[in-house]
């Protein structure tokens, strides 16, 4: 998978790509990143890229010119044509299915928004895909995008040791994830289950299937009305 982030921040990205499981899908030659800053597209001495909104109103706008050029250079860098992704909270929200099927895709542009936002124009003639990480607000588009990549290239089969161990994660089933235990089974009085112990694999899986409709119907009802209805 080819991977490009547009950001006026680059560092940052780099910083997160260095540290985080991606970085082993690189080394494997799994994805390649490339990390493109709009500023180098400004046709000014001031290499600006944002300015005042139309209509009035606070804050900047990222500008069509420097994200048009830079976006054109990320697809002609890439045999095939990427989908682009811009992290908004006007997006769908994300979830696994999302993850997934942008897991199977062979590239990428992530743009890193900023201020007020992107030109909608950019969005109209570029954006394939808006995606929102939750109701709120961050300051920068880059942990919003590397939010979405990891939840992505960690789905790519090679990038990590274990594929099954992402395959039982909570919401792959709807569900929210059992819980966990190692090394040693006792401590201060707190005891593993005696079923994980026990070897019995139907028991521990059946053991892990009650934890997880347990802890979902507790704390995401949401997710449980939606698994008991694809269930029922």
């Amino acid at each position: 998978m080819n991977i490009f982030f547009i950001t006026p921040f680059p560092d940052s990205i780099k910083t997160l790509v260095d540290n985080n499981i991606a970085n082993q899908g690189v080394k494997k030659d799994l994805i390649s990143i490339d990390i493109i800053n709009p500023r180098d597209f400004a046709t000014d001495s001031y290499k600006k890229i944002d300015d005042e909104p139309y209509g009035g109103g606070s804050g900047m706008v990222m500008m069509c010119k420097p994200f048009f050029a830079a976006i054109d250079y990320c697809i002609s860098k890439s045999e095939i044509k990427p989908k682009i992704i811009f992290p908004s909270p006007k997006g769908k929200v994300l979830n696994h299915s999302i993850s997934s099927e942008l897991s199977k895709e062979e590239s990428l542009i992530f743009i890193c928004g900023h201020y007020k936002g992107l030109d909608q124009r950019i969005i109209d003639k570029y954006v394939d895909l808006e995606v929102s990480i939750g109701d709120y607000i961050i300051s920068n588009g880059e942990l919003s995008s590397m939010i979405v990549f990891d939840s992505i290239v960690r789905l790519i089969p090679g990038l990590l040791n274990d594929l099954n161990s992402a395959m039982t994660d909570s919401f792959v089933d709807d569900l929210l994830d059992a819980p966990y235990f190692t090394r040693p089974n006792q401590i201060d009085g707190l005891k593993v289950p005696d079923v994980l112990l026990s070897g019995n694999h139907q028991s521990i899986k059946d053991w892990k299937k009650k934890k997880k409709i347990e802890i979902t119907k507790d704390r995401r009802p949401d997710l449980w009305r939606k698994y008991k209805k694809l269930n029922d």
